[in-house]
């Protein structure tokens, strides 16, 4: 039995990351901020007490001048409580006086109890009256007659808050901190929704997309409706998803070109095998060399196929060597010759002043993409006509160039032209024969060489093919 997984759903992790994140955020922002206003509240009340015991020190320095000691105080804390209690504070209830009003207003030291933390020392900081207790922490200031230091009266620091008043003071600044982190919790809540829905809804898009294109329809396209990485994403689906249909219909086109290429001459082979073998035709050598003929355009086909196979996986060999390109071209335009005079094509060979161009080629591969373009030209350039070839050479390459007159290629289809499976179909049709696949193939030879080939119209209102190879540098004079 599989074990039960919950599923969640991105849009919910983000909202949840998102909603977490300020949650966090408004806790840590309410708590640091509760503590530092405790600190702050304690610190004004301690700062408050400070100046308190600083106005004390002139008036226990008056008491120890008036009585010369401070005997008068020991053991005597209404004595003391009446020295240090500020000027207009009404005596404490049990000495027969009323307490003070309700509305009265009391100093904030003495709000904290200041009077029960305070205490007396002499002059070598024994004790004399007031708290008893004195931790290592408690602030001694002197009690100075003439300059000299005659007692000390030390104050225990504030260390919380215990009166009423600003009990409930700190009380409500926690309460108010608290509902202000609620309200922040509750915005970010409305905040991750809506940054959820915004950033997830065109990646949600793009996701129903690419399951559409996965399944096979390739017109599946994604709304860009911003320039942010989101919006580059969808552009860059957008491609893909044409790349994709465009091969495709490549594909196909191919799947149905080979198909014909390949029935075309199997239907003639089985009708002459079929007429011969129902006595229709006899067996002579014009019927063999007909058969030699389907055969060897089957060959030709299949070849064309393997080596297409080969290029592009890069399993061609090369073996590059020193290699004169006048002489590989002279011999290839040699041997199509006869061909192109028997169709009506006037060839011109125009070859560098030196009678020489070296590169590092392979002599073969050379003379495959020779035999190409000149394969390309007899068959699509219309009689009479007319094609260029012209060799140049200098110090950084070598320079091949194919003119032949019209029929030209459309401008649209010139980028296409050298792709694999694909074949122009209106000027230079396969009424003219070839899989259109013999561009393709110098395209990858020209491209283990280093080098560049490109398509454009033709002065000659036709084609122009020009191939680059480099020269290696310090190997040829």
């Amino acid at each position: 039995m599989r074990p039960f997984r919950l599923k969640i759903g991105i849009t919910s992790k983000l909202f949840l990351a998102i909603l977490l994140t300020c949650i966090v955020v408004a806790l840590a922002v309410s708590a640091a901020g509760s503590y530092s206003f405790s600190q702050g509240f304690l610190g004004y009340l301690n700062e408050q007490e400070s100046q308190r015991v600083e106005s004390l020190r002139p008036v226990l320095a008056r008491a120890y001048q008036e009585h010369g000691s401070w005997d008068f105080l020991r053991d005597k804390p209404r004595t003391w409580f009446a020295l240090i209690r500020p000027p207009g504070l009404p005596p404490p209830p049990d000495a027969g006086n009323p307490p003070p009003p309700p509305g009265g207003s009391l100093p904030e030291s003495e709000l904290t109890g200041l009077n029960l933390r305070l205490a007396l020392l002499d002059a070598e900081k024994r004790h004399v009256i007031g708290n008893p207790r004195l931790s290592q922490g408690a602030q001694l200031k002197p009690v100075e007659v003439d300059g000299a230091a005659v007692g000390w009266i030390a104050m225990v620091p504030f260390q919380q808050v215990t009166t009423g008043a600003a009990m409930q003071f700190q009380e409500q600044q926690r309460q108010a901190s608290w509902v202000i982190a609620g309200l922040a919790v509750l915005l970010a809540v409305l905040v991750a929704y809506l940054l959820s829905r915004m950033f997830l809804a065109p990646v949600k898009r793009i996701a129903a997309s690419t399951h559409r294109l996965a399944g096979g329809d390739y017109d599946s396209r994604v709304d860009v409706h911003s320039g942010d990485e989101l919006g580059r994403l969808a552009e860059d689906f957008n491609r893909l998803a044409h790349t994709l249909q465009r091969n495709e219909q490549l594909r196909r086109a191919f799947m149905a070109d080979v198909s014909h290429e390949l029935r075309t001459p199997l239907a003639a082979l089985k009708a002459e095998l079929e007429a011969v073998e129902d006595g229709i035709r006899p067996l002579a050598l014009s019927t063999v060399a007909s058969l030699q003929a389907q055969v060897a355009t089957l060959g030709k086909l299949v070849n064309d196929l393997y080596e297409l196979s080969l290029s592009d996986l890069g399993a061609l060999s090369y073996r590059k060597v020193r290699t004169d390109m006048v002489e590989i071209l002279e011999l290839a335009v040699d041997a199509f010759g006869d061909r192109f005079a028997e169709k009506g094509i006037r060839m011109h060979l125009q070859l560098p002043a030196g009678g020489q161009a070296f590169c590092d080629a392979d002599p073969d591969r050379m003379r495959q993409l020779l035999y190409n373009l000149l394969e390309n030209s007899l068959r699509y350039t219309d009689a009479p006509g007319t094609l260029d070839v012209m060799l140049e050479s200098d110090a950084a390459a070598v320079r091949l160039v194919f003119e032949d007159s019209a029929p030209g290629v459309p401008e649209h289809m010139l980028p296409q032209l050298f792709e694999r499976f694909f074949r122009a179909e209106q000027s230079r049709s396969r009424a003219t024969g070839g899989a259109g696949l013999g561009l393709a193939i110098s395209r990858n030879i020209v491209h283990a060489h280093q080098g560049e080939i490109h398509a454009a119209a033709s002065s000659r209102g036709g084609l122009r093919i020009e191939v680059v190879l480099p020269r290696t540098e310090g190997v040829y004079p």
